[in-house]
């Protein structure tokens, strides 16, 4: 694990000096390091200043803030973080890219950490010690899902992250019950948090440029779980999903009874796509035998969303 400290930097702040990549510099950057993008690495690098600032803009970045990027790349993103004033652990797993990094960098207070985000247990030690992250990255697309949900589960000092990811993994992270694109990642993500997109990114900012568009996910975390019985709820519903156009009674046959059902007050003809956080709990609580059936709003039972 190469890690690559650089030094500490003035505040650029309040309308202070701001270095930026564009197509150009990241074109000349790359060329003076003899690097060409992988694409089993999922590499496509920012080369839009302008979509750089408006991720730290929608991140609400503040000076002195402890900010963790993934996938670092050429650094577009990474120097702008930087020089908005924030603590920065830019995590990067190509070795190719760490001496890039390290150069424009150069004269900022950021650590450089050659790691693969994937296995978190690489990197989360840094983030131990009490102190409160969020994450701020343009994601691999290859990776973005697993990382997320792992981040969900595994790293509660991340509150907040804003990330830039494949327009279809956003619409599946914050898809709501009852929309086309909720699936099991939703439900795991509404577990633990509230996701909201607050973008859209054309293919255009960049290079190699992608087949598909982009789109930026803002997930905040839940002061608590939405639940106490999350990993039960999730185990039964990953069942029901994989069989997701049947009918809860047919594609959970044999795990949960009619009595359960109506103990969860949940309807057995509907499908895993109709139930929220709720739901699945009250129904994984009435399998285990210890439902307490709950309330919608209005104080009558049933499917919640």
């Amino acid at each position: 694990m190469a890690r690559v400290r650089t030094l500490p930097a003035a505040r650029r702040l309040n309308g202070g000096a701001r270095v930026t990549l564009g197509a150009a510099a990241v074109a000349d950057l790359l060329r003076r390091h003899e690097i060409r993008p992988r694409r089993s690495l999922g590499q496509h690098f920012v080369i839009d200043p302008n979509t750089v600032m408006r991720i730290v803009r929608l991140a609400g970045v503040t000076p002195d803030e402890r900010i963790v990027e993934i996938g670092a790349g050429c650094g577009a993103l990474t120097v702008a973080l930087a020089d908005a004033g924030v603590d920065l652990l830019a995590i990067e797993i190509d070795g190719r890219l760490v001496g890039a990094l390290a150069e424009v960098c150069a004269d900022r207070s950021v650590e450089v950490l050659q790691a693969d985000a994937t296995a978190v247990d690489s990197w989360a030690p840094r983030l131990e010690g009490g102190d409160v992250w969020k994450l701020v990255a343009n994601l691999p697309y290859n990776i973005a899902t697993p990382l997320l949900l792992d981040v969900l589960d595994g790293l509660p000092q991340i509150t907040t992250m804003l990330v830039m990811v494949q327009d279809e993994v956003a619409e599946r992270l914050a898809a709501k019950p009852g929309q086309r694109a909720y699936g099991l990642p939703s439900l795991k993500v509404a577990c633990r948090a509230r996701a909201e997109i607050r973008g859209r990114v054309p293919p255009t900012v960049f290079w190699p440029r992608p087949r598909v568009s982009s789109a930026l996910l803002a997930i905040d975390r839940l002061p608590e779980p939405a639940a106490d019985n999350v990993d039960d709820l999730y185990r039964l519903a990953r069942q029901a999903f994989g069989q997701r156009r049947k009918m809860l009674r047919s594609s959970l046959r044999g795990v949960v009874s009619p009595g359960a059902f109506a103990a969860a007050a949940v309807d057995p003809a509907a499908r895993p796509g109709d139930l929220g956080v709720a739901d699945w709990s009250r129904l994984a609580a009435a399998v285990a035998g210890s439902a307490t059936p709950q309330a919608t709003a209005d104080g009558a039972p049933g499917i919640t969303s």
